[in-house]
């Protein structure tokens, strides 16, 4: 398997890439939030690769940051998502992003990703609820309490976005209960 590519960007055509490595050019697949943070043409680039082999072709996904392979490898692992829905989704959410949709439990936070219905948003929050969370280190997850989800829910009621909600969440102390966290995330809005 290729685990890392490290040569010279030749071509960047969203989301396909061509890395020439001493003459030899890869063609590998990123999500947007690699594809924003490549270098210049004809720099020196490294990314971390995942290889899928099927029977018809061999593809290379290429990813700058390892959270950013290890949820595409946890994508996978979810009935009905394959490689580009995965590249999809890591394309239209950061990582930390999903992380959050899926503590807070907010599948309509993951149908906004082109490809996603109401059906794989769920089976993405209900399998991927105790991976996600446990396994990426370094990610800022909002703790996935029943609280928190309380409080984004009646904001989003009132008529705020989930994006408004979630950033007025996380300005509220910990032990806050449901009638007080509205009450402090209204004020601060």
């Amino acid at each position: 398997m290729i685990g890392r590519i490290k040569g010279q960007l030749a071509e960047s055509n969203p989301p396909h890439i061509l890395v020439d490595v001493h003459g030899v050019g890869y063609e590998i697949d990123v999500p947007m939030s690699t594809f924003y943070n490549l270098p210049a043409l004809g720099s020196e680039v490294t990314l971390l690769t995942h290889m899928v082999v099927r029977e018809d072709a061999q593809l290379l996904y290429g990813f700058l940051t390892s959270q950013e392979r290890e949820t595409f490898r946890l994508l996978l692992k979810v009935s009905g998502v394959g490689a580009r829905t995965a590249l999809s989704i890591l394309s239209g959410l950061s990582v930390t992003e999903l992380v959050n949709a899926v503590a807070l439990q907010q599948a309509s936070l993951l149908t906004r990703v082109p490809g996603i219905g109401k059906k794989t948003a769920e089976r993405l929050i209900l399998e991927l609820k105790d991976k996600l969370t446990g396994t990426l280190s370094g990610t800022e997850a909002v703790a996935a309490n029943s609280v928190t989800a309380d409080i984004i829910n009646a904001l989003i009621g009132l008529g705020y976005s989930e994006r408004e909600a979630s950033a007025a969440v996380k300005k509220l102390p910990e032990d806050v209960s449901v009638s007080d966290g509205i009450r402090m995330a209204l004020q601060n809005m």
